[in-house]
């Protein structure tokens, strides 16, 4: 099934980036400029993508409708979000993923990169290794631990103590389990929930990191057993998620 996007957004150079990331891979998009008429679409329509930029009126009812329509068309939503608007509101509303204004076409891409495999019910993301790594998140001078949940080469999933406001290039540093590698570089915040769970886009990674990271990722890719003989994560059966 091709891939579509509905896109609630006035801002005219916004559309002009969106559009440009959405034929990079090759996802036909349709605009429109009112929640109103976005609602009567995402009910009578089925689209892969739903993007709402939260400055306009009614974007988080869109999303809330979004979000109720049946699990085989509901599309993922991402929140174009300014500096006045609350984040918080755009995850409880639905939101899966967060594009920051003014948009940055390499933002976007990784975003749409990440979210694709959503996208398509049938087709599985990359895989994901479930880890439990100590994650050192640089804010100025201070240093927040964190916990590495899990991750693959785009990004990685984080328990943090609390509840983190929308971030941007964030520093951070951890050890790949079983190795004396550090992986260093920084990270874009695109989702969060209430109970301190993110998820982080790689926006920098050293050279260094990426061919540990990798090299670590495809020892444990699937087909492949690890050291200790304990199958990989595609020869065990595990139910598959969503966004939520």
């Amino acid at each position: 099934m091709a891939l579509n996007a509905l896109l609630m957004c006035r801002h005219q150079q916004s559309l002009k980036v969106l559009a440009t990331a959405f034929d990079e891979f090759d996802i036909d998009h349709q605009v429109c400029g009112s929640a109103h008429e976005t609602i009567e679409l995402i009910t009578q329509g089925r689209y892969s993508a739903l993007v709402l930029d939260f400055d306009l009126p009614g974007a988080a009812l869109a999303a809330r409708i979004a979000r109720m329509t049946p699990s085989h068309r509901r599309p993922v939503i991402f929140a174009m979000i300014g500096a006045t608007t609350a984040v918080a509101a755009t995850f409880q509303a639905g939101a899966n993923f967060v594009l920051y204004k003014p948009l940055v076409f390499e933002q976007i891409i990784r975003s749409l990169r990440a979210g694709r495999g959503f996208m398509q019910p049938d087709r599985r993301r990359s895989a994901r290794q479930k880890m439990e790594a100590l994650v050192y998140l640089q804010f100025g001078a201070a240093s927040l631990p964190a916990m590495v949940l899990d991750l693959n080469e785009q990004g990685m999933s984080l328990q943090v103590p609390e509840p983190l406001p929308p971030v941007q290039s964030v520093p951070f540093r951890f050890v790949l389990p079983g190795t004396s590698h550090i992986v260093e570089g920084s990270g874009d915040m695109i989702w969060a929930d209430d109970s301190g769970r993110i998820g982080m886009l790689y926006s920098q990674l050293t050279a260094t990191s990426r061919k540990h990271l990798n090299n670590w990722l495809t020892k444990r890719s699937p087909g492949k057993r690890n050291k200790s003989g304990i199958p990989s994560r595609s020869e065990r059966v595990r139910p598959g998620h969503s966004p939520s």
